[in-house]
């Protein structure tokens, strides 16, 4: 189930991306990227839309997905 951003609180949205980036250890290339700017991205392709925030009921977590590498089953409303 997508959760919209805007039903989250500001400072759970930061501690979800920033528990994201910290998990998904994304190689940025050459030049070390600071932690906040990396989280920054990733709420500005949540508020964007390229991403979202997935629920998942079976591992009971949320996760941040690409919009377009969401499963059917992961968008519907439960």
């Amino acid at each position: 189930m997508i959760i919209p951003i805007d039903a989250l609180e500001a400072d759970t949205l930061y501690s979800l991306a920033e528990s994201f980036v910290l998990r998904e250890g994304t190689d940025y290339g050459a030049e070390e990227v600071a932690l906040d700017v990396k989280v920054q991205q990733v709420l500005n392709r949540l508020k964007s839309g390229e991403a979202v925030l997935v629920y998942s009921e079976l591992h009971e977590s949320v996760d941040i997905k690409r919009k377009e590498d969401i499963e059917p089953n992961e968008a519907e409303e439960q």
